[in-house]
Order: structure tokens, then sequence, then C-alpha cells
């Protein structure tokens, strides 16, 4: 575990915390509006490993050759031409700073980060992150890398040591794929409705990136369920139909092992340490998919939904609201999510995969998207 220091002073300005991989929707816009919660659970940390926040250059000052070079292989509109290396923690793990709401960087209702950090240690002064909750945005706050120093804690204790994927597999449940969505300025749990997980989009659309470069150009196939619901609209409107197809599977820990006939594995990354699930045994030449753990948990062992009460009364609303069994509308891929995956996938420089890149500003909002 670590604790970060401003570089200034060496002041304390975080509470202990456990490196773990930056979710899938870190960087997820959400709606119109929308009330999102915190994106980092209390106690770790992530790292951004590109730069992020202003200032921004567009593709046209950056060119593809300098793109390239900082693992981006097909147009965007814009590149961060911040620092790399932001760490984004739980806003209830900060300490010893002071908030500069002047800074909202042209926010709408709460902050975000078009003005820069909004945050100072309290001890120096020095600008030290950027707090962000706006509506449609994960709440967070991201450390400046080059604001804060990070220190080892010496007794880490026994919940530094990641989970095994048993273990893991016994203590989490995995992430619903329907949650209460709340908008903004409305009081937590009123005037909700029920959506699909944010999570969810987020995280398909990481993976739907990633089976697009496995499909070769070539129709793709995923198990019936909630696995066709979520990916088989999109792969059919990106990909041809027809023969020959690559089939994808569920695999990972707790399922049966796949079958030599899989072409691609949908398999699970640790949310400890980032590491994706691979097979025992004897190497398999199916390409693997990651997907976010949560989310493939709940794929390849779906949970039954909440019991409706048998006795006792409950207001018509509340009943709705509350035992609702899922979405009033078909599963939509975070587009932004999907995007920013895939223009960093090597296999975007193929002429079929860039078409669809080039093409995806102005698919209109249908199958899968």
């Amino acid at each position: 575990m670590f604790v970060f220091v401003c570089a200034e002073c060496g002041a304390e300005l975080t509470d202990p915390l456990s490196h773990v991989p930056l979710p899938a929707h870190a960087h997820q816009m959400y709606g119109n509006g929308t009330q999102l919660p915190v994106l980092m659970e209390s106690g770790t940390f992530a790292v951004e490993p590109e730069p992020w926040g202003p200032p921004w250059r567009t593709w046209e000052e950056i060119g593809p050759e300098e793109a390239a070079a900082r693992g981006v292989h097909a147009p965007v509109h814009a590149l961060s031409d911040g620092a790399p290396g932001a760490i984004v923690i739980a806003p209830g793990d900060v300490r010893g700073t002071l908030l500069i709401p002047e800074k909202r960087g042209g926010a709408c209702c709460g902050l975000a980060q078009g003005d820069g950090p909004n945050m100072a240690c309290e001890t120096c002064g020095l600008l030290v992150a950027t707090r962000i909750d706006d509506c449609s945005l994960w709440q967070a706050v991201w450390l400046a890398p080059y604001a804060v120093h990070r220190l080892p804690v010496d007794d880490a204790g026994p919940d530094a040591v990641p989970l095994s994927w048993e273990k893991l597999m016994e203590k989490d449940r995995g992430t619903p794929p329907f949650e209460p969505i709340t908008p903004w300025g409305e009081r937590l749990g009123s005037h909700r409705h029920w959506s699909w997980s944010p999570q969810w989009e987020a995280a398909a659309g990481q993976a739907l990136a990633h089976l697009l470069a496995a499909s070769e150009g070539q129709p793709v196939t995923v198990p019936n369920g909630l696995v066709e619901e979520v990916f088989q609209p999109a792969l059919d409107a990106l990909l041809p139909a027809g023969p020959p197809e690559r089939r994808a599977v569920l695999a990972g820990p707790g399922l049966p092992a796949p079958d030599a006939g899989a072409d691609i594995l949908l398999v699970p990354v640790h949310p400890q340490t980032g590491r994706t699930w691979t097979p025992a045994g004897p190497a398999t030449s199916a390409y693997p998919v990651p997907l976010t753990f949560g989310v493939w948990r709940w794929m390849a062992f779906p949970q039954p939904p909440l019991p409706v009460p048998t006795s006792g009364r409950v207001a018509d609303d509340v009943l709705d609201d509350l035992f609702s069994p899922r979405a009033p509308h078909p599963f939509q891929v975070d587009r932004g999510t999907f995007r920013r995956t895939l223009v960093r996938l090597p296999a975007v420089r193929g002429p079929w995969l860039r078409e669809i890149v080039d093409n995806l500003a102005q698919r209109p909002v249908t199958g899968g998207f």
C-alpha cells in the first residue's frame, strides 16, 4: 500500500491506498444530466499511463507519426498534451487539501477538468489534484503526477495480498447488468429509472474493440443469453454476414475448459492485479478478449432477480422502481470507450477495421450503439 504526499512540502494528501487497474469506465461520459457515483473503491488508486487532461492538441497538430508513437493508430479528434501517469482515487480518500470551487472547468452542474487542477495542498498551496463530480461523469479525484510523490506504507496488512481467482469468485458476486439511474439534482433514490449499468456499457465497449480485432473481418457468434444481448447486435452491425464464422465463448475460473473449436475466449481481468485469466493445460490459439471481472462474473454465473415481497404493502411507484427486472431499452455499447480502445489496437491499421473507425462518427445510434 502507498500514501501520496505533496511534492513541494511532503504533506500527506491521501489515506493508505492499494494499486488496482484503471476501470474500463474511467473516462466514460454517461447520458445527459445523470448523477453517477464514485469511480474508485475506497482504499484504492489507479494510474492512467497516457497523458490526461488539458491542454489538448487536435489530430491535425499531432499527425499520424507522433500519434502512433503514443500508441494511437487511427485518427481521433484530439489527444491530451498533459503529463502521463495521473493517479485517480475516491474523493473520500483525500486528506490535507483545499478545493478551489471557482475552477469549475466549464462544468454545468459540478466540477470538471477544463481549467486544470482545482485542489491545492493545504500546507503549501501547491495545485495537486483535480476533483470531478459534474453530471454524467464519474466522481473522482485525479492527482497530478508532477505534484505528488508515492511513498510505501510499512505495514500493508493482509488485505494488500491479491486474492486468488478461487477466493475472488467466492467474494465477488459480480456487477448487476441493470441499476437505477438518478437524474442530477434529485435526491438519491427519487425520480430514478432502471437502465443498463453504465459499467456494463463501458466494459462492453472495451471488449467489443478486442472482439473486432479477433474477428479478422469475419462474422462472430457469441453464447446465448446476456452475452448475445450485449455483443451480437453490435457485431452484426459492424461485421459482414455469412460464413465462415468465428466462435467466441466465455472462459475463466469456475467454467469448464474451453473446447478446441473456440476461436475467441471472453476472459476476466483480475480486479486487483489487472492480469487476464489464462486457461491451464495445453496452450490455445484462441484470441483472449479481456472483460471487466464484475461483468464477466455475472455473464458466466448470472444471479436471480430480487424477489417481490409476498407480504406487507409497498407503494406502486416504489414497487415498480425497486423490482423492475431489466432496462426498458436494448443494450447499447458505450461508444466513447469502444472508440478509445479500438484506436489503440495495432489491428486498427488494417483497411477493414480502419473503415469501421472512419465510419463510426456517421453511424446512427442503432445495432448495439
